[in-house]
C-alpha cells in the first residue's frame, strides 16, 4: 500500500526540515510504504532545498498561487505516483505528526476521510473568532451530511485516492468543499480529537473580522452551490412573504380607508412577489440541475 504525506509550503524554511524529519522519525517504525511530498508554492526563500536535504520529494510551482491550486495539484500529484492513502497536512507544525499512523488505520479500517479535529474535545486554544467561525461551519456541515462534524476546516485530514479524485473548484472553501463532495458521495467520514501545538499567526487572516466576514460569505456560497434549492427558496420565501404582507396591507386599505395614493406601494408588492416567485422557480431548477 503506498502512502504519501502531503504538506503544501510557500517560504517555509524555518520549520518544514523540522515537519519532515519528524514525519518520518514518527513512520519509520511502521510497516508503512511513505513518500513525504513538500508542494512548494513558489518560495522565494530556502524551502525547496531545506525540504530535499530532509528527506522529501519536492515539487514546485513556478509561481505562488494560493492554497486551493496548490491542493488541487497536490491531488493529482498524489494520483500520479499511485498513492492508496493520502495525508494532508501542515508545513507550520501545529499539527503533531504523532497522529499520521491512527488516521492512516482508520483509512485502512474502512474510513474514506479522516479529520484531525481540533474541537472534539474542546482542546483548541486559538482565536475566538475562529472557533465561533468553526461552531457555525460545523453547524451547517453536520445540516448538510446528517454527521456530526466538528472541525470543518482542519488542514490536517488523510483520505483515499477516490477522495482525491473528487473535482474542486472553489478557491477559499476547498478543505470544506472535499468534506462536503465526499460525504454528499456517500462516503464515510469520521474524525479523530488531536491536539495542536501554538504556531505564529496565521499568514492568511491576520484581522479577525476579516475572517469572520469571509467564512460567513462562504458559508452562504456552500449552502448555494450545495443546497441551491434552501438558499435560493428561503431569499425568493422572504421577498415573496414581505409582498405578501404589504397585499394584506392593501386588503386593510381597501376596507378602511381606500387605496388611492399608494400607487408606489403597490407596484413595490408586485416585484416582491414576481421576483420572490421567480428566484423559487431558479432554486427548483438549479437543484434539478445538480443532481
Amino acid at each position: 500500500m503506498k502512502i504519501i504525506i502531503a504538506i503544501p509550503a510557500y517560504n517555509e524554511e524555518k520549520t518544514i526540515g523540522r515537519i519532515v524529519k519528524e514525519i518520518r522519525a514518527v513512520m519509520e517504525p511502521t510497516r508503512y510504504d511513505i513518500d513525504v511530498l513538500v508542494l512548494d508554492d513558489g518560495s522565494a526563500d530556502e524551502t525547496v532545498k531545506t525540504a530535499r536535504e530532509a528527506g522529501a520529494v519536492v515539487v514546485s510551482n513556478k509561481r505562488n498561487r494560493g492554497l486551493a491550486e496548490t491542493f488541487k495539484r497536490e491531488m493529482e500529484e498524489c494520483l500520479k505516483r499511485k498513492a492508496d492513502i493520502i495525508v494532508h497536512t501542515d508545513a507550520d507544525g501545529q499539527y503533531p505528526s504523532f497522529y499520521i499512523p491512527e488516521m492512516i488505520r482508520k483509512v485502512e479500517s474502512g474510513c474514506d476521510l479522516v479529520l484531525g479535529s481540533r474541537f472534539g474535545k474542546g482542546n483548541y486554544s486559538g482565536s475566538l473568532m475562529k472557533k465561533w467561525g468553526n461552531i457555525a461551519f460545523a453547524k451547517v456541515f453536520s445540516g448538510l451530511l446528517r454527521s456530526k462534524i466538528t472541525d470543518t476546516t482542519t488542514g490536517f485530514r488523510a483520505f483515499t485516492a477516490e477522495v482525491a479524485k473528487l473535482p474542486l473548484i472553489n478557491r477559499f472553501t476547498y478543505t470544506q468543499e472535499q468534506l462536503i463532495r465526499a460525504g454528499k458521495k456517500g462516503m464515510k467520514i469520521e474524525e479523530i480529537s488531536i491536539r495542536t501545538r501554538k504556531t505564529r499567526p496565521s499568514k492568511l487572516f491576520k484581522n479577525p473580522f476579516d475572517y469572520a466576514m469571509k467564512a460567513w460569505i462562504n458559508i452562504l456560497r456552500i449552502y448555494r452551490d450545495f443546497e441551491p434549492l434552501k438558499f435560493f427558496g428561503r431569499v425568493g420565501a422572504m421577498l415573496f412573504g414581505a409582498g405578501f404582507l404589504i397585499g394584506l396591507y392593501f386588503v386593510y386599505l381597501h376596507l378602511t380607508s381606500g387605496i388611492g395614493g399608494h400607487l408606489g406601494l403597490l407596484f413595490l408588492m408586485l416585484i416582491l412577489l414576481s421576483t420572490g416567485l421567480q428566484i423559487i422557480l431558479f432554486g427548483f431548477l438549479a437543484d434539478m440541475g445538480r443532481r
